[in-house]
């Protein structure tokens, strides 16, 4: 069954969720895991996309759109579809995904905004009346 890890950063930045999806991403890709993160709209995958080339200058991480890569080992992506990915999800959407039961493992990354914050709680329930596993992990410092 899909094991669901909820990051609690101590931010209330909504783009902190970015810059941790970065790192998360790294430090699985780098263990060789395939890596699908979900994008609540294009404006977040743009973001998100600028920030993988970006947050550490001493490191790549390989990624693209899941629409031209979907083979990549790293991949963001929209919509109701993961291809074949079913190793790790990183949800940045404020949702569960219909696909994340296919997942190996599923990171939910939340901040201290209200709005994250409540759809996170909802996830949250959902995932526990499921039966999925879950864990937290409250971090306290970026």
């Amino acid at each position: 069954m899909t094991q669901v890890d909820f990051y609690i950063l101590p931010s209330a930045d909504p783009l902190a969720r970015l810059d941790f999806a970065c790192k998360l991403t790294e430090k699985a890709w780098r263990m060789g895991h395939r890596i699908y993160l979900h994008c609540s709209d294009a404006a977040q995958r743009d973001e998100l996309d600028a920030r993988l080339w970006r947050f550490k200058g001493e490191s790549f991480v390989p990624h693209g759109p899941a629409e031209s890569e979907p083979e990549g080992l790293v991949v963001l992506g929209l919509g109701d579809s993961c291809g074949d990915h079913q190793d790790l999800l990183v949800n940045l959407d404020l949702k569960v995904p219909p696909f994340a039961k296919a997942f190996a493992r599923v990171a939910e990354v939340v901040v201290e905004d209200p709005a994250i914050r409540q759809a996170a709680r909802e996830s949250f329930r959902f995932y526990r009346e499921q039966g999925y596993p879950l864990q937290d992990h409250r971090l306290q410092r970026l």
